[in-house]
């Protein structure tokens, strides 16, 4: 069993952990913050399982602030990709849910907006339906949108003027 002797902040939120005087890790913070650790805890098993856990939540919560970056996704848009990304079960529910709760991924505003994108490219009501359903969006989030557009008569001869 090792013993946490140092704790040196770094760049970018990161901890440079030293264990028994000898560098070991650097570390998100958030994940040195969730396991407790501290100069002069003995980082034993259960600590160390804790920290698996933390850097786990911590990387998905990474990867999903990455991909939001990129683009706005739906909250199964976003678990879609973490899941590709390999990030565990409940890691990825967890980033899920703190990204929703946090304001950063709705599927209500996802899906006005890619409604509204894919109307003004031409799209009619049904390819939008189609496409938000890809999505993952539900039938209430989907309606709302495609109600939230100009009739798709009125679309369609924008187009042709």
């Amino acid at each position: 069993m090792a013993t946490v002797t140092a704790l040196h902040p770094e760049r970018r939120d990161r901890v440079r952990v030293e264990l028994d005087g000898a560098p070991w890790r650097t570390l998100p913070a958030a994940a040195v913050v969730a396991a407790g650790l501290r100069v002069g805890i003995a980082l034993d098993r259960s600590r160390t399982r804790e920290l698996g856990r933390a850097l786990r939540r911590a990387q998905a919560l990474e990867a999903a602030g990455k991909a939001l970056s990129h683009r706005d996704r739906s909250v199964a848009g976003l678990a879609a990709h973490l899941e590709r990304r390999g990030v565990p079960p409940q890691a990825r529910a967890g980033a899920v849910e703190t990204m929703s709760r946090l304001g950063y991924i709705d599927d209500e505003r996802f899906a006005a907006s890619r409604a509204a994108a894919l109307a003004a490219r031409g799209y009619g009501d049904e390819a939008i339906r189609f496409d938000l359903e890809q999505q993952g969006l539900g039938e209430e989030q989907v309606v709302a949108a495609i109600d939230d557009l100009a009739p798709e008569l009125k679309r369609a001869r924008a187009l042709t003027e």
